[in-house]
């Protein structure tokens, strides 16, 4: 997705995925297990522990990650680990460079090329795992079914009658008294259009914005979801629990409407493994009456069957809408 002529070995046997922290959970369950994963990051792995992916992907919990601190990679280090490929973030172009000048081949996966479009973004990394590994058949189901999902949300958001557009504050990173939300081309953006609901911060032009208290009374928004890279959880802003913020008086807080997000092979925010789950979760949230017959745990555990063989027990469906304060990891 950088724009850059790879060449890559004849057989992959050892991959390592630095910064592009979603990757892992799409790669193992594209690949159907983590034999060929020798290293991730460190935030990457915060989620896999807290997640369902530990519980699927066996030895996923041992997979190194010490090469990495932040988004920095130690590259003495990765070169000592000898990738046959490292799967990298589009835009780290250090990375790139350092990567080449090593003669560790190195594929670019982008997250911003699709603008805050989720299931473009996912449809791309999909897509770009199949020409990678050469199973581009596996990627057209996955993609076709992103689209599949998006398509039936629309189909129903635009033939309601005297439908209500919520309004929706994504609280994407909150802590040390810094609260970071989507700006209108960050991911939280398209969400919201998706699934028929309006970002509060849409006029911000940016991505991930860093806001205040005041703001957020302003715009007093009518429902507020918790991403799974904030450690707190709903029933924090709903007992006004972090000092210093005082929720209690925001709208969303005094009707009950805070809602942390799933947690499934990652976290769901960002586009992930999860993606057609994620646009169901919201629209049956943000419009329950209109969704009510959309059994999540159904569509769930057909999901998780049909394209990772995975039988989702109701322990698992337990753990995903009910995901711990330590997912949100560094």
């Amino acid at each position: 997705h950088a724009g850059n002529e790879v060449t890559l070995p004849a057989e992959i046997e050892r991959i390592a995925i630095t910064t592009i922290t979603p990757l892992p959970s799409v790669y193992c369950l594209f690949d159907g297990s983590a034999e060929k994963l020798i290293g991730m990051s460190p935030s990457s792995m915060a989620a896999a522990e807290n997640s369902l992916l530990a519980d699927v992907i066996p030895g996923l919990t041992d997979i190194p990650t010490g090469f990495m601190s932040g988004n920095e990679v130690n590259m003495e280090e990765l070169l000592a680990m000898e990738p046959d490929v490292v799967f990298y973030r589009e835009g780290s172009k250090d990375e790139y460079e350092k990567l080449s000048a090593a003669g560790i081949p190195a594929v670019a996966f982008s997250v911003s090329q699709w603008g805050s479009d989720s299931i473009a973004t996912f449809e791309a990394w999909v897509n770009l795992l199949g020409e990678v590994l050469g199973e581009e058949d596996k990627a057209a189901g996955i993609a076709d079914y992103g689209r599949e999902v998006y398509d039936r949300i629309q189909e129903r958001l635009a033939t309601a009658e005297n439908l209500e557009t919520p309004g929706i504050l994504w609280l994407y990173k909150y802590a040390d008294g810094t609260i970071t939300t989507s700006g209108n081309s960050h991911f939280g953006e398209w969400w919201a259009e998706a699934t028929g609901a309006v970002n509060a911060a849409s006029e911000i032009n940016g991505s991930d914005v860093e806001i205040n208290m005041e703001q957020i009374y302003e715009w007093d928004p009518d429902m507020i979801y918790i991403t799974n890279f904030v450690p707190y959880l709903a029933e924090d802003l709903q007992n006004n629990l972090i000092d210093g913020h005082d929720w209690s008086v925001v709208r969303a807080v005094q009707e009950g409407n805070v809602y942390k997000c799933p947690l499934g092979m990652y976290r769901w925010y960002p586009p992930s493994s999860d993606t057609p789950m994620m646009l169901l979760w919201l629209a049956k949230t943000n419009h329950p009456e209109l969704f009510a017959d959309i059994d999540m745990e159904a569509e769930m555990k057909n999901y998780y069957k049909r394209f990772y063989n995975v039988e989702l027990t109701d322990e698992h469906m337990e753990k995903i809408f009910n995901p711990v304060r330590e997912a949100a990891g560094a």
